[in-house]
């Protein structure tokens, strides 16, 4: 038949494979590590020690090829395809984005390594005299390895494949829709369940690893300002309280409650920066800025192969319990935050989403590691202050206290980081709940979020994780388990390089072949068309359309290509946010990407340069699998769309003849994304 039945309305559900065996998994850890706390730190130590001895070479080289594979595709010409339809543009502003990708990248995490770090790079370098004048300046540059440009590309690449497959393809917003041209429909079985229960499990660990650390600054600074012990039960106390303030912010979603929290903490970050900036050597410090870039730059290729081969035992160590520690961090954070910036990045180009969220984050990083790190490193250095030095290597939650101290305003300054801790450490944990309530969930809509119930149920297990990490030996626990859970999770991001690979050079190939071949403009009366570009029609005027052209037209069409031995059908949905149904003409080929074109009504208001009563009007867009093609059907015959169908569809015949697509790998999906019914997870 030519003509399918309407769609019944989708609603979301439940990924039950991956939620099960994600929980499964968790809850097995949670019981041993809770039971058998000693045992498990024994085996954190060991693992961590067997990644650095076995795999520390893997994870340095592979974290130099995921940032230049995400540079080099946002330098190529797919940098301008969209992340979404070609019609999408950003759902928030620029500053809104910039704060969001700041809280949720990076976090708490500044605030316990900004003065501790450089110090420790400072006082104990791998390969160079402690306290010299070489490791003080090398300390910061080091600092600004683990925490900049490496890091970030990870997220991006995340990022960069997930909101590509999902808002472009109309794919789950899931790791496995990254691995649909290598996989195709198989991603909706086992193979598609393993990869995103191994995200899910790798993300919670890289959430509660950097939670953990939060609430050993939070403890720490409640112990500074209120007098309360530092212990594990007040840190479980903190924990259940944060995790009630994350849940209530994630119900409210990413446009309130995160993007509020994440401006607001950006501000308030933004203003201790400069007050530490001013209230010390300033000029020094902006030269240190300087210099600390322009070596962290100049330097970076060498520092970031360098993997200490002769450089001794103790060097060795050092690698795995800082910079294999880092890339496994970034690793393990790839599936959370690379699906967060998916979330708010839906409508900018390749190019702006790489260049952007690299080059923000990394601009704010390296203010904040050199100014807060070189004034430490002053302190302890020309001031004597060796408790600084001694908290850096021990107790490194202190430090930004201790710092403080030396200027004025204590009490107001000491509020300030106590506060952007709790915050940092709320859209932290938020966010993650979001994100994996998106992971274990099968979303009718990829712009729309999991269940409110979902949300709360993760933002639980990530509390119990951290509580059990903490249980198990504190910070070194921590480090081990999340570089021990990213191992699995690395080789999945290399099979979503070559998946996005494939699917950005069929896209290529299209564009060729829609350059190549114009098609025929729809025909008729010059005065018809002007009729149609200045039309704003009514939601009745655009059902008349519907009804007496287009529904027509594609049934027409599709009964022609059928008897014509083509796989044919045109479906029809009616979608909550969408005035009139949408209608769908696919055509299917044997390996080889189907033909889609899909008429969309879009309820706008009216542009004030048309002298029209009305508001709001409605726009019958043409999307195919790619997006949207600026084109707006109202007001045509049929004849008229049957013209339009035909220019697309030739455009598509001649882009698989160019791309030989029938033999050249999997073909990407239509526009709906969805998986056949025997293939939709259970």
């Amino acid at each position: 038949m030519s003509h399918a039945p309407s769609l019944p309305e989708r609603r979301d559900r439940l990924n039950r494979v991956v939620f099960h065996g994600s929980v499964a998994g968790i809850l097995i850890f949670l019981v041993l590590t809770m039971l058998f706390t000693e045992q498990a730190g024994a085996f954190f130590d060991a693992g961590l020690a067997w990644v650095n001895e076995t795999f520390g070479w893997y994870y340095m080289l592979a974290a130099v090829v995921y940032l230049v594979f995400v540079v080099v595709i946002g330098a190529s010409r797919v940098g301008n395809i969209r992340l979404g339809p070609d019609h999408a543009r950003p759902e928030f502003s620029l500053v809104s984005w910039a704060s969001m990708l700041f809280a949720a990248g990076i976090g708490i995490d500044l605030l316990f390594f900004c003065v501790a770090e450089p110090l420790a790079h400072y006082l104990a370098p791998p390969d160079l005299d402690p306290e010299s004048a070489a490791a003080m300046r090398a300390a910061v540059p080091q600092t600004f390895l683990h925490w900049g440009l490496t890091g970030w590309g990870m997220y991006v690449l995340m990022g960069m494949a997930l909101a590509y497959f999902s808002y472009r393809h109309r794919l789950p917003l899931a790791i496995r829709s990254a691995l649909y041209p290598l996989l195709g429909q198989r991603i909706h079985g086992p193979i598609g369940h393993a990869v995103d229960i191994t995200a899910v499990i790798s993300t919670v660990f890289g959430i509660a690893t950097s939670l953990g650390i939060g609430v050993m600054q939070l403890n720490y600074g409640l112990t500074y300002m209120f007098d309360v012990p530092e212990s594990l039960s007040v840190q479980v106390v903190l924990i259940a309280l944060v995790v009630v303030l994350a849940t209530i912010s994630v119900v409210s979603g990413v446009e309130k409650g995160i993007r509020r929290l994440s401006e607001f903490n950006m501000l308030l970050a933004a203003a201790l920066l400069l007050f530490v900036l001013f209230q010390g050597d300033t000029l020094r410090l902006l030269d240190a800025l300087v210099l600390n870039a322009g070596d962290y730059l100049g330097g970076f290729v060498g520092a970031s192969f360098d993997t200490y081969a002769f450089a001794g035992e103790e060097a060795q160590q050092w690698k795995g319990w800082w910079t294999i520690f880092f890339w496994g961090w970034w690793i393990a954070w790839t599936p959370f935050v690379g699906l967060f910036l998916a979330r708010i990045s839906r409508g900018r180009t390749i190019r702006e989403f790489v260049t952007g969220a690299l080059l923000i984050p990394l601009g704010f990083m390296m203010a904040w590691m050199s100014i807060f790190g070189n004034s430490g490193i002053d302190l302890v250095d020309n001031q004597g202050l060796v408790e600084l030095g001694e908290q850096a290597l021990n107790t490194p939650q202190t430090t930004i206290y201790t710092l403080l101290e030396q200027y004025p305003y204590i009490g107001l300054t000491a509020s300030v980081v106590t506060v952007l801790g709790i915050v940092f450490f709320i859209t932290s944990a938020d966010s993650g709940a979001l994100v994996l309530a998106n992971f274990t969930s099968i979303l009718s809509d990829v712009n729309h979020d999991a269940p409110i119930r979902l949300r709360i149920f993760w933002s639980v297990v990530i509390g119990l994780i951290t509580i059990a990490l903490l249980m198990a030996g504190g910070l070194g626990a921590l480090q081990s388990a999340v570089v021990i859970t990213a191992l699995p999770f690395s080789l999945v991001i290399f099979a979503i390089m070559a998946g996005m690979t494939r699917a950005l050079r069929l896209e290529s190939s299209k564009a060729d072949a829609r350059r190549q071949v114009s098609g025929t403009a729809p025909g008729g009366d010059w005065r018809e068309r002007l009729d149609r570009a200045l039309d704003t029609s009514t939601r009745a005027g655009a059902a008349a359309t519907v009804e007496h052209a287009i529904r027509p037209a594609l049934a027409q069409f599709a009964s022609e290509l059928e008897g014509r031995g083509q796989r044919a059908s045109v479906s029809e949905e009616h979608l909550e946010d969408e005035p009139l149904p949408r209608l769908t003409l696919q055509v299917d080929f044997d390996q080889a990407q189907s033909f889609v074109y899909q008429v969309c009504a879009n309820r706008l208001r009216t542009p004030s340069f048309l002298p029209v009563d009305d508001d709001y009007y409605v726009r019958l867009d043409v999307h195919l699998a790619e997006g949207g093609t600026g084109q707006d059907l109202n007001g045509y015959t049929r004849g008229q769309v049957i013209g339009d169908v035909l220019s697309e569809y030739e455009r598509h015949l001649h882009f698989l003849a160019l791309s030989d697509a029938g033999g050249g790998g999997q073909a990407m999906p239509g526009a709906t994304g969805e998986p056949p019914a025997s293939a939709s997870p259970a």
